[in-house]
C-alpha cells in the first residue's frame, strides 16, 4: 500500500512537470554603440555615399562571431580594416572599423536646399530575432560635427534598434509560414546642405543669360535685328546650363527646384521674344512712340515679375 502510494505519487508530480508549458526562450543581448568618423564622396548620380565608423558590441556567447557573420543590409561594399576582441571576463568586447560604400535615394525636389536622410543598419546573417537583440550604448557622441561631413550640416542622429521582417524562410522548411525576423541595430541621419555658394555657381550663368535677353528692351529700336540675336542666344544658353546640372543629378519624375527655375526663365525669355516682335510691328506701322512706351513698361513688367517667382521658390525651397 505504501510502495503504491508512492508510485501514485511519483507519478503525479512528473505529469505535473510534463503539463506545464516550456518557458520561452530568452534571446541574448548585443550591447553596440557607434561612433561616425566622416560621411564622404557623396555621390549624386549613382545614389550613393561612403561612411567611416566605429563599431563595438559586447555580448556573451561566442558562436555570434561578428567578424564574420556581421552583414550591413544597405550597403555596397563593406570594407573592415581593423578589428580587436578582448574575451576577458567571460563576455566577447569586439570593436571594428568599418568603411561602407551606402546605397541610398536621395530627396532632390529642392535641391541644391535639400535635406537628406542618411541610414545605416547591421543585422547578424546566421542569428534571427529568437537568438540575439541589439541593445543600443547611447553613452557619450557619436560623432563629431567639425570634421564628420563637409558642407553639409547636421540636424540631428536617432541611434535605435528594432525588429527587421523578411517575408520568407529561406529555405527552411519547418517554418510553418514565410516570415523571418532578425534583429537590427541602426541609426538615421538628417543633413542640409551649405547650399547658397553651391546655388550660385550652379544658376549664376542662368540668370546672366536671362539678364543678357533682358538688356534687348534697353537696345535702340533701329537694331532690332541684334535683340532678336541675343533673345535666341541667351535661350540656348539658359538649355545648356540646365543639361549642365541635370548631368549631375539622378533621373527624378518630379518637377524639382533645377526644373522650376530653368521653365520660368526659358518662359521669361520667350516672353521677351515675343514682346521684341511687337515693338517690330509697331515700328513697321511707324508708331516709335508707342513702341518705346511698350518696351519700357514691358521691361519693368516682366523683370519684377521674374524676381518675385524666383525669390518665392527659393524660399520655398530652402524653408522646407
Amino acid at each position: 500500500m505504501k510502495y503504491s502510494l508512492l508510485i501514485v505519487f511519483v507519478t503525479t508530480l512528473f505529469s505535473a512537470a510534463w503539463a506545464k508549458p516550456q518557458a520561452a526562450e530568452v534571446p541574448d543581448t548585443v550591447r553596440t554603440g557607434i561612433y561616425i568618423n566622416s560621411v564622404h564622396d557623396i555621390n549624386f548620380k549613382d545614389k550613393e555615399y561612403t561612411l567611416s565608423v566605429w563599431l563595438w558590441l559586447k555580448y556573451k556567447n561566442k558562436d555570434f562571431d561578428f567578424v564574420k557573420n556581421l552583414e550591413v543590409p544597405q550597403a555596397k561594399s563593406v570594407d573592415k580594416s581593423f578589428s580587436t576582441i578582448d574575451t576577458s571576463d567571460g563576455k566577447v568586447y569586439l570593436l571594428m572599423k568599418l568603411q561602407c560604400v551606402m546605397k541610398d535615394t536621395w530627396a532632390i525636389d529642392n535641391f541644391p536646399f535639400d535635406r537628406q536622410k542618411l541610414r545605416f543598419s547591421i543585422e547578424n546573417s546566421q542569428f534571427d530575432s529568437k537568438s540575439l537583440v541589439f541593445v543600443a550604448d547611447t553613452l557619450g557622441k557619436h560623432f563629431d560635427p567639425r570634421f564628420t561631413l563637409r558642407g553639409w550640416r547636421i540636424d540631428s542622429l536617432d541611434i535605435t534598434t528594432g525588429i527587421k521582417a523578411y517575408e520568407t524562410t529561406f529555405g527552411d522548411e519547418s517554418l510553418q509560414k514565410p516570415h523571418t525576423e532578425y534583429s537590427n541595430f541602426k541609426f538615421k541621419m538628417v543633413i542640409n546642405r551649405d547650399a547658397i555658394g553651391l546655388f550660385w555657381k550652379m544658376f549664376l550663368g542662368m540668370y546672366v543669360a536671362f539678364l543678357i535677353a533682358y538688356m534687348c528692351f534697353y537696345i535702340h529700336t533701329d537694331s532690332i535685328d541684334s535683340r532678336f540675336g541675343l533673345s535666341v542666344g541667351a535661350l540656348f544658353a539658359v538649355i545648356g546650363n540646365k543639361y549642365i546640372i541635370d548631368s549631375s543629378l539622378p533621373e527624378s519624375t518630379s518637377f524639382t527646384l533645377v526644373d522650376t527655375l530653368h521653365g520660368i526663365t526659358l518662359l521669361f525669355i520667350l516672353t521677351i521674344i515675343v514682346s521684341t516682335s511687337y515693338t517690330l510691328l509697331l515700328i513697321k506701322r511707324e508708331k516709335l512712340d508707342k513702341a518705346k512706351r511698350f518696351d519700357f513698361i514691358s521691361a519693368q513688367v516682366l523683370l519684377a515679375c521674374y524676381l518675385l517667382l524666383n525669390a518665392y521658390f527659393i524660399y520655398t525651397a530652402n524653408q522646407a
